[in-house]
């Protein structure tokens, strides 16, 4: 159970600001353009398998901005043990677009933990790490950076074709990485507000060890992720699809 809830940290979660392509491993160096979706709730159907056991839930995503502030806040039940995580990045927004100020996570069985982003000291506190990150500019965290993204394919639709990568920085509890994700394609995906065209991205683990991530967004619903799925190294697989959306 607990690789399912930690591919659910990432299920409300994702990505940051972007960086040159060839530069897999650097920090984001470039302001992108960005038109963050409208404040909305959005209600998910969620299936597990933990060591071949089949789960079943629902999540909300609940997504608020204005006044150059943004509260974002993600949660997951299960029918057998209640609520099983709870997510919530609230910031500003800068000229790089979302900048957290602080990410909170709760999972079941685990304490919850806060990572703060210190911006007068330019450093980052990391929940469970005496170590810092600096802040450059541009750094998520795993449940803002979604929405970073689709922030960004909303200012400039046409650059999301297929093959096409962007890379970012995401900051989590213990450490910060920068994550690449390709565009797959345009796909159709079933939902419980009817059949949705969305871009799917897909996040390789690094050298095929790790964390297998796919992330649905659709452009005729604001870039809203309307899918999510993770699929860990043992087999154990987290998915999140859209219900229904209520805009705020």
């Amino acid at each position: 159970m607990k690789h399912i809830l930690h591919g659910a940290a990432l299920a409300a979660s994702l990505i940051a600001a972007a960086i040159p392509a060839g530069a897999q491993n650097e920090r984001p160096g470039a302001k992108l353009k960005f038109d963050l979706p409208p404040s909305a709730e959005l209600t998910y159907t969620v299936k597990a398998s933990s060591h071949g056991i089949p789960l079943s839930g629902n999540g909300t995503i609940t997504w608020q901005q204005g006044g150059g502030k943004y509260t974002l806040v993600t949660e997951a039940r299960s029918g057998m043990f209640g609520k099983v995580l709870e997510y919530r990045s609230e910031g500003t927004v800068d000229a790089w677009g979302l900048a957290p100020d602080t990410y909170y996570e709760k999972r079941m069985r685990k304490g919850a933990g806060t990572t703060t982003f210190r911006r007068d000291q330019k450093v980052i506190d990391l929940a469970d790490s005496d170590n810092t990150v600096p802040i450059n500019g541009g750094e998520q965290d795993r449940s803002s950076a979604a929405w970073q993204l689709a922030a960004i394919a909303r200012a400039a639709p046409q650059k999301f074709v297929p093959g096409s990568e962007w890379r970012f920085y995401v900051v989590g509890r213990r450490n910060a990485d920068t994550w690449s994700f390709k565009v797959v394609g345009t796909e159709t995906v079933k939902t419980g507000a009817g059949d949705v065209k969305a871009v799917h991205f897909s996040k390789a683990p690094p050298k095929g060890k790790g964390q297998q991530v796919d992330l649905w967004l659709a452009p005729s619903l604001e870039w809203y992720p309307v899918r999510l799925v993770f699929m860990e190294e043992d087999g154990d697989s987290f998915e999140q699809l859209l219900d229904k959306v209520a805009k705020k």
